[in-house]
């Protein structure tokens, strides 16, 4: 007898709680235009549609128990496409916090954004700051969304604020850390992504948590973000789960 989809997810859930599970999962969710482009659909339609994979893989993280993930919204290059699309990832946005806001307390998701908020719409930022403030006590999950955010201009960002520590005294650079330089960037107090995902088949990491992804594991898969769903999740962590991770050392 062929086995349903839902029976499949279920399978691949158990065997992803049957190994190690990440404390902290990247998300790169490309490519939302290209699957709208192949069904003839203009490019927002593919973005509208990748909010309901957000939709579906916050839950399934819940599930597995990974204590925090971080979502690749919008990069500080993304202000290079066309002003349509832009603004419509931004009422995008604003729409997923009014709607979605509900649900994520009651799931007890607490969500952060991490970049720079300063540079976004006024909307926008308001919209973000009062979801924060609303979903702050949230313990099951801690979702970061990066927005206007790149990863060398975090690292920058964090070296100017350790400038003015030094400069105030209230540091000895010669006793800095690399731990120490992790409190001056937006993932302060969380641990580095243990795997980092992306979607649709590119194989890079496009400027995302440069310093925090050193050591992470990469998986790569084909699907675009609209078709990527809880059974593409568990997949990958799976493959995390058998990996070696040796970081630097010899295999014991």
């Amino acid at each position: 007898m062929e086995r349903n989809p839902q029976d499949c997810e279920e399978i691949w859930l158990e065997r992803a709680l049957a190994g190690s599970i990440p404390r902290h999962i990247g998300f790169i969710m490309d490519g939302n235009g290209r699957w709208a482009q192949r069904r003839g659909l203009p490019r927002t339609e593919g973005h509208r549609a990748g909010v309901e994979s957000l939709r579906a893989v916050i839950p399934a993280l819940i599930k597995l128990g990974v204590p925090f993930a971080t979502f690749y919204a919008f990069s500080t290059e993304n202000w290079n496409r066309p002003a349509q699309e832009v603004r419509f990832l931004f009422e995008l946005l604003v729409q997923y916090s009014r709607e979605d806001r509900r649900e994520l307390i009651e799931r007890g998701v607490k969500l952060r954004a991490i970049g720079d908020l300063d540079g976004l719409p006024g909307t926008v930022a308001a919209a973000i700051r009062e979801m924060e403030r609303e979903t702050s006590g949230g313990r099951n999950l801690t979702v970061n969304v990066a927005l206007n955010y790149g990863g060398r201009q975090e690292i920058l960002a964090a070296v100017r604020a350790l400038l003015k520590s030094f400069a105030a005294g209230e540091i000895d650079p010669e006793e800095l850390s690399e731990t120490g330089f992790a409190s001056y960037l937006y993932t302060s107090g969380q641990p580095d992504p243990d795997l980092i995902i992306r979607t649709s088949g590119e194989m890079r990491l496009s400027n995302f948590l440069l310093w925090q992804g050193a050591y992470s594991e990469l998986h790569f898969t084909e699907i675009f973000w609209p078709d990527f769903r809880p059974v593409h999740l568990y997949k990958a962590v799976v493959d995390y789960a058998g990996r070696c991770r040796r970081f630097g050392g010899i295999e014991t």
